[in-house]
């Protein structure tokens, strides 16, 4: 293996940007890994863990920039490291020119605007954030590695001021039509949601407009917002501002398992509620107090939008999801195949095939598990029946996100079609802004082999997957299920119904 690094000195480029170069480099034949980062602190603890270190990297500021690279050859090194101008080049073409350096300027030209998205180390976020609530502006926070103290200082400081930060760790937001971040393209409506999950928001919000209604505000709050030290500051401040928007005539709130003293918090707040509360709060088994009287409870996300759309049609609306009539085919499995394996880009999709498979008594391990008994040794070892989410920390060292680049995912679907006992192969396919253009495209290849490898052995393999986008995504959703189809995959237009027909296909399998 070969590796070396190159430093820019004074070449600052902000995170979206540094993503779209690693998933350009990663797709030069021979690259086993490559590292695009700023010299921060912590990116150099990152670079270090990776296996990168020389003096050069170690001199490195914040403000220079850092690109690591392993490959199988010296050429393949030398492809991304000694044309490095040229891919920079080649990512900023794509990009929109821009004269603004800093929020100053930036308020200079745009007096009017009231929100501000930050995309910046998370050792510079918090400030820029301050700033921005200083200015009077709402803060949209892409950035991690946010502290949770500077995270509770700003969310305090937004509340007593009017504002809303959305984030740290923000992928998505819909506010009045206009999507940020990871975003599908919905239409305008009168469902207004809060979610601390990304993808859970998108799955939602592509569903009600599927279904034919439209949205207000999807309001991302950060996926620490309903933890204990932070109390539900955003997720509060988002529910007074929903309900005093004449649009929003029902409201949704999305989330894994909010710290008890946070979920009592909530309940408090719903007891004053002018409107209609949907609450959909995965992985919590038992009855919350209040369900009945101050919220309606959703178990999934699917059941949210059906209790979305009846709020507001004021009737209980027809099954949306044709999909749910696909038969049972369970395919001819050699006798050793008994287990399942997903493979998700989605984390709020891994855990609520969890919450699914849990309530069906099958067993499941994850490297982010529901119940700590059932954590994967190690992330890149499967048992049994596992789901990973690709979208973790250990994961994302370096590299950008599986909705950005499939590759990680792609080597993970070849490596568990190896395992002779592998049934069920389950998916996920995310659409929308800043997700790769083509998905399906990406792992179609490794599906195929994948399939084949089963074969070989006189086994079947069954892939399973859930598409969440709308008919006006980018990336052409019809496009992208026929495409799924073609290959022989089961498609599903939600992850709910992907998964419980998986459960059905297992339920035949004895040791479950």
């Amino acid at each position: 293996m070969f590796s070396d690094a190159v430093i820019r000195k004074n070449q600052y480029y902000d995170s979206v940007f540094l993503m779209g170069i690693n998933n350009r480099l990663m797709k030069i034949p021979g690259v086993l890994q490559t590292a695009v980062l700023m010299g921060s602190e912590a990116n150099k603890q990152i670079l270090l863990d990776l296996g990168f270190q020389n003096t050069e990297i170690n001199s490195a500021t914040a403000n220079d920039l850092v690109v690591a690279v392993k490959a199988e050859t010296a050429t393949a090194r030398d492809a991304v490291l000694k044309h490095l101008d040229g891919w920079l080049t080649e990512v900023s073409s794509k990009n929109t020119a821009t004269q603004v350096h800093d929020l100053r300027e930036a308020l200079t030209q745009k007096p009017d605007a009231n929100l501000v998205v930050i995309s910046v180390p998370g050792e510079y976020a918090a400030h820029e954030a301050q700033k921005s609530l200083e200015a009077g502006k709402n803060v949209f926070l892409f950035s991690d590695n946010v502290s949770v103290e500077d995270e509770v200082a700003l969310k305090r400081f937004a509340g007593e001021h009017g504002l809303l930060v959305m984030g740290p760790d923000c992928g998505t937001s819909i506010l009045g039509g206009v999507g940020i971040g990871f975003a599908n393209v919905v239409r305008k409506g009168n469902i207004g949601v809060i979610a601390a999950a990304g993808t859970g928001l998108q799955e939602f919000t592509s569903m009600v407009h599927n279904a034919g209604y439209g949205i207000s505000h999807a309001i991302g709050t950060g996926g620490r917002d309903l933890s204990e030290p932070v109390g539900g500051i955003t997720t509060l401040t988002a529910l007074d501002a929903l309900e005093n928007d004449p649009r929003t005539e029902v409201i949704v709130i999305l989330s894994k398992p909010p710290a008890a003293k946070t979920l009592s918090k909530l309940i408090e707040r719903f007891k004053s509620r002018k409107k209609p509360i949907i609450g959909c709060f995965l992985g919590i088994p038992g009855k919350i107090d209040g369900e009945e009287n101050l919220f309606q409870r959703a178990h999934l996300i699917d059941d949210a939008v059906k209790l979305a759309i009846d709020s507001i049609t004021r009737t209980e609306s027809p099954v949306i999801r044709p999909e749910n009539q696909i038969p049972i085919v369970r395919p001819k499995w050699s006798p050793e195949q008994n287990y399942l394996r997903g493979v998700f880009a989605g984390g709020t999709f891994c855990y609520q095939s969890q919450q699914i498979f849990r309530n069906a008594g099958i067993r499941i391990y994850s490297n982010t598990p529901i119940d700590n008994a059932y954590r994967l040794g190690h992330p890149d070892q499967s048992k049994e029946n596992s789901i990973v989410d690709m979208g973790e920390e250990y994961y994302m060292v370096g590299r950008p996100h599986p909705m950005i680049d499939g590759s990680q995912r792609s080597f993970r679907i070849l490596k568990e079609a190896q395992d002779p006992q592998v049934a069920i192969l389950l998916l996920d396919f995310i659409l929308g802004y800043n997700a790769s253009m083509d998905p399906v495209g990406d792992l179609i290849e490794s599906i195929s082999k994948a399939r084949e490898f089963t074969g070989r052995r006189g086994g079947v393999l069954s892939v399973v997957a859930s598409i969440c986008g709308t008919d006006e995504d980018p990336q052409d959703l019809t496009m992208q299920k026929r495409m799924l189809e073609e290959n022989g995959v089961i498609v599903f237009q939600s992850n709910a119904r992907a998964t419980e027909y998986c459960v059905q296909l297992l339920k035949e399998v004895d040791h479950v």
